[in-house]
């Protein structure tokens, strides 16, 4: 688990970094100096996108908790879950939308159209 990077993970950002330029999709930025580190910021149409783990983020239904120390990993991710609800609160009040995608979504063609709709 120390292996897991919070940035530049192959599966998720970089994946939908990909599909982000296949689809023609312009205008956003990484590394946006912005509350709770967004993957993905479009600050023209005060967009951002965070891509949330399955596992670190809590996915209803694929967020498999490991067997050992579990005490510790439900406490870990139930922070996580609290910590991105407040940053979406505070977002949504500064006048950003906020479209966040789990990993296992990135493919799907609703994920694109939902990016799409936000960005107008």
């Amino acid at each position: 688990m120390a292996q897991v990077k919070s940035i530049g993970n192959k599966s998720t950002e970089k994946n939908l970094l990909a599909l982000l330029r296949r689809q023609e999709i312009t205008g956003w930025r990484r590394f946006y100096p912005l509350f709770g580190k967004p993957d993905f910021v479009f600050p023209k149409a005060r967009v951002v996108v965070f891509v949330d783990g399955c596992f670190w983020h809590g996915h209803p239904g694929k967020c498999r908790m490991p067997v050992t120390n579990r005490p510790y990993w439900l406490k870990k991710i139930n922070s996580n879950i609290k910590r991105d609800k407040r940053v979406t609160r505070t977002l949504q009040e500064k006048g950003w939308k906020v479209i966040r995608i789990w990993e296992d979504s990135i493919q799907k063609q609703s994920t694109m159209a939902k990016l799409r709709k936000a960005l107008g």
